[in-house]
């Protein structure tokens, strides 16, 4: 299974804010809120056209992508990573951040941050991102989590 990874385009914006509500709604813990609020799921159309999202894709079939933005001198945020639940576990993740990791490094980036959701806390903590504060976000409480290029 070869995985390629390209710059998302404005026009599979509804494509890729699908699958993040697909991925996202296999979370119990989030379900209710995000079926009651579905303008929670957004995909910026400055995302897209700056070339912050990476989209993953598997035999021309997409199947996950992430959006990194720059934070502060060096960070960057990654605002989003979503993979299809059907391809969990397949590696498409860990491409999408080493991709990020790569991306982010040719623009002289040092460290890359998320906000977790409390459900994907052991996915980042084997990419070896470790905790560095607690953040409040719509439908509660997570961790910030820092991963630096030179631990990559």
């Amino acid at each position: 299974m070869r995985i390629a990874i390209r710059f998302g385009l404005p026009a599979e914006r509804g494509e890729l804010e699908d699958l993040q509500r697909r991925a996202s709604l296999v979370a119990k813990r989030y379900r209710a809120d995000l079926l009651a609020h579905p303008e929670a799921i957004h995909l910026p159309l400055s995302q897209l056209a700056e070339k912050r999202v990476r989209v993953a894709e598997i035999a021309g079939r997409v199947v996950g992508f992430s959006a990194v933005l720059p934070k502060t001198t060096g960070i960057f945020d990654l605002d989003g990573l979503f993979v299809e639940p059907d391809r969990w576990r397949r590696g498409i993740g860990r491409a999408l951040i080493a991709d990020a990791l790569e991306q982010i490094g040719a623009q002289g980036g040092t460290a890359l941050e998320v906000v977790a959701n409390p459900a994907a806390e052991a996915f980042y903590k084997e990419m070896k991102f470790e905790v560095c504060g607690d953040a409040q976000t719509q439908f509660g409480p997570a961790q910030i989590m820092r991963l630096t290029l030179h631990s990559a």
